[in-house]
């Protein structure tokens, strides 16, 4: 995970959907810091300080220093309310943590090295799963896995357990989950059935392969 960043939270912001409006058209967005069994704090955050804290490459699960009128306290991003057409983000939740404290978060999962044999074979490498939920202390976060998919075959797949995990992290998701498989294209099928169909025209039908003759009874 990325250096911790700093983002200032102003307390005191008025609560109802007419206040949060109001706050959003100043450029600041609503949010609440619950967590470490603390009473939860509404405050709200300027929106270009929001956008740039998430915009590193730990994303969502950047650690972030909540300074609250003088009080710092670390937090994750814990959930992110947008508005369904503009994409807008209109609330912010935030979670207290500590530096000893695991915590699950999800990371995305990212498709490394090349399925020569899958290539070879005219198939194509299917990503199933994009993140994977961890649990881990949040200096151990990493900001993504990556899955080798170097040795994959036609119609094998990579699991979850066979996933590398970065020290300090580990996963509760099933262990047989698919995270990619390779898969023979539709074109290559096409041209699989059409090579089958061809060859079966191409043999000869079963038969004896003469022509008449007879028996030599017939009458003179």
């Amino acid at each position: 995970m990325s250096d911790q960043l700093l983002l200032n939270a102003t307390l005191g912001r008025a609560e109802g959907t007419r206040a949060s409006r109001r706050l959003r058209r100043e450029g600041r967005v609503p949010a609440v810091v619950y967590g470490l069994d603390n009473a939860p704090v509404s405050v709200s955050v300027a929106w270009p300080d929001l956008r740039l804290a998430l915009n590193t490459d730990a994303g969502l699960n950047a650690l972030i220093t909540l300074d609250i009128e003088g009080e710092q306290q670390l937090s994750i991003v814990k959930d992110l309310q947008r508005h369904p057409v503009r994409r807008d983000v209109i609330h912010v939740d935030f979670l207290r943590v500590t530096t000893d404290q695991q915590i699950e978060v999800d990371v995305p999962l990212v498709l490394v090295g090349e399925a020569l044999e899958v290539t070879r074979a005219n198939g194509m490498v299917d990503q199933t799963l994009y993140t994977l939920t961890v649990s881990a202390k949040p200096a151990d976060v990493p900001d993504e896995i990556e899955v080798d998919i170097s040795e994959l075959t036609l119609g094998d797949s990579i699991k979850v357990g066979e996933v590398t995990l970065p020290p300090g992290v580990v996963t509760s998701t099933d262990p047989d989950d698919s995270v990619a498989t390779s898969l023979v294209t539709r074109s290559t099928r096409e041209a699989m059935a059409a090579a089958e169909a061809a060859s079966a025209e191409a043999e000869p039908e079963d038969g004896d392969g003469g022509s008449g003759g007879g028996d030599g009874d017939g009458e003179g």
